[in-house]
This record gives C-alpha cells, sequence and structure tokens, in this order.
C-alpha cells in the first residue's frame, strides 16, 4: 500500500482519545485518510475528531468499550452502515495493570484482559470479516489484484520482554502478538495486511492511569508516580510511534519492534531468551 493510498482511506482507530490512538488518528488524517475515532470517552474522542478536522481531514467520534463484544458488535454494524467497509483498522485501545501476580485479583484479570486483549479480538474478527466480505464480493483481476485492507495490533515491548513487575499485561500484549501472527497468516490469501507494533516506554498516561495492585494505597500511589515519571523522562512522544505504524501500513510489515529499547528486547528474545528471563527478575526501580 503506497502513502496515495491513505487519500480517501477509511481507518478506524481505537483509544483514540488520547496516546498512540490520538496521535496514529492525526498521522492518517494528515495524509488524507477518513477517521473514525472511537474511545470509552466521548469527549476526547470528540477532540481528536477536532484536531483531525484541522488538518482537513474527515472524522467522526464513537463511543465504545472494546472489552463489550455486543458494544464492538454494535459499533462494526454502524461504522459499515455511516461510511462503508474501513480500509485500515488501528486496535490501539489498552490498559496497565502492575504488581505482583499473586496480589492481581479476578477483577483485575478480567478488566486487562477485556480491554487488551479481548478488544483486539473483537476488533480484528469483526473488521477482518468485512474486509474479507468486500474482497470476495469484487471482480477477479488477476493482473490487478484488489487491495484487502490492514490491521494493526498494537501490542508492547512487554509482548517478548517479561519482567515481575507487568505479568498481567505482559500476558496480554503477549496474546496480541500470536493472534496478530495468526491472523495475517489466515488474512494473507485476500491480501489484508495484519502487523504487531510493540512499541516499548513512550510518553503517554497509560501508567499513570492503570491499575496497581500490591501493597498500601501509598506505595500505590507512589508507584503510579514513578512510573508516569520514568515514561515521561523516556520522553519517547506517542506521535513518533504513528510514523511507525503508518510506515507499517505501508510496508505491510509483521512486527514493528519501536525505540531502542524495543528492539533490543526483541533480539534478544530471539537469540538470547535466557538473558531475557534473567531481566525480568530485576525489580523496576517503581516501588
Amino acid at each position: 500500500m503506497s502513502l496515495a493510498l491513505f487519500d480517501g482511506a477509511l481507518a478506524v482507530v481505537t483509544g483514540a482519545g488520547g496516546g498512540f490512538g490520538r496521535a496514529t488518528a492525526l498521522a492518517l488524517a494528515e495524509r488524507g485518510a477518513t477517521v473514525v475515532a472511537a474511545d470509552i470517552d466521548p469527549d476526547a474522542a470528540e477532540r481528536t475528531v477536532v484536531l483531525a478536522k484541522a488538518l482537513g481531514a474527515v472524522g467522526r467520534a464513537y463511543e465504545v468499550d472494546v472489552s463489550d463484544a455486543r458494544a464492538m458488535e454494535e459499533f462494526a454494524a454502524a461504522v459499515r452502515s455511516d461510511h462503508r467497509v474501513p480500509d485500515i483498522v488501528v486496535n490501539n485501545a489498552g490498559i496497565a495493570v502492575s504488581g505482583p501476580l499473586l496480589d492481581t485479583g479476578v477483577d483485575d484479570w478480567e478488566r486487562v484482559l477485556g480491554v487488551n486483549l479481548w478488544g483486539v479480538i473483537h476488533g480484528s474478527r469483526l473488521f477482518a470479516k468485512q474486509m474479507v466480505e468486500r474482497v470476495e464480493a469484487l471482480p477477479n483481476r488477476p493482473d490487478k489484484p484488489n487491495f484487502g485492507g490492514h490491521i494493526v495490533n498494537v501490542a508492547s515491548a512487554a509482548a517478548f520482554a517479561p519482567t515481575r513487575e507487568l505479568p498481567a499485561y505482559c500476558t496480554t500484549k503477549a496474546g496480541v502478538l500470536m493472534l496478530s501472527e495468526c491472523l495475517r497468516a489466515e488474512l494473507a490469501g485476500h491480501r489484508i495486511g495484519v502487523t504487531a507494533v510493540c512499541p516499548g516506554f513512550s510518553k503517554t498516561g497509560i501508567m499513570r492511569n492503570g491499575i496497581h495492585v500490591g501493597g498500601d494505597a501509598a506505595g500505590r500511589e507512589r508507584r503510579r508516580e514513578r512510573a508516569d515519571k520514568l515514561l515521561r523522562l523516556r520522553n519517547y512522544p506517542p506521535e513518533k510511534v504513528a510514523e511507525r505504524i503508518v510506515h507499517a501500513i505501508v510496508k505491510n510489515k509483521a512486527v514493528v519492534p519501536v525505540n531502542a529499547e524495543a528492539h533490543v528486547m526483541y533480539a534478544l528474545s530471539r537469540i538470547a531468551p535466557s538473558a531475557v528471563r534473567a531481566i525480568a527478575r530485576i525489580p523496576a526501580p517503581l516501588g
């Protein structure tokens, strides 16, 4: 897919109210895409659309909880009815849960699995089905194969870099990575690309707004503040992640580690997994 094809493309982005989602929605809008900005916070989604329109793009905000299967089914149907089958889908919505596995309760597990993994499953299965149906309805032109679409699933360097500090988060992101690899194989024959994007530390509010478990309330708040401070000090902007997402769509990349630490951990996970396991034992400076 070339950049020219973003002109007139319909792009759906979940978790578009901020962070990677907003940055990606605006990067696509800047290149001519019509943006469907979905978020559990409708005001934040609407703000993204206002910013997209300031770039000269067309956009619309939708309120949706990606963990809710029925809500996602209604959302996917509404996108098709209100617009058409999307060309690009970015399953970005995510939350963080930090703290020991033994202190992570069932409710916390259900929430992080619901958003980080089920949200990606819902977005992938519903919109991929629409894309496949569109491809199958078009005339077969061997001389000019139809472009079926592209799905981007935002995972994390945590998908291949375990840590004692984020067992629930790492588990969901590893699931997103494997789901993406499987779906890529399944949809290749329909000319639908699938990419897993795996950012390292980036300047977003994910830790500030995340769930922190273990210890007392004061300790959890200290961890929240320190984790958020570390991300701000790393100072890797979401806009750079968005640029990598755009590039991944253009080049139809399978797995895209983003920033230095993600590249290092991805390489180590493949050539020196014992080193990754050793690193996982080191307590993060969050306590």
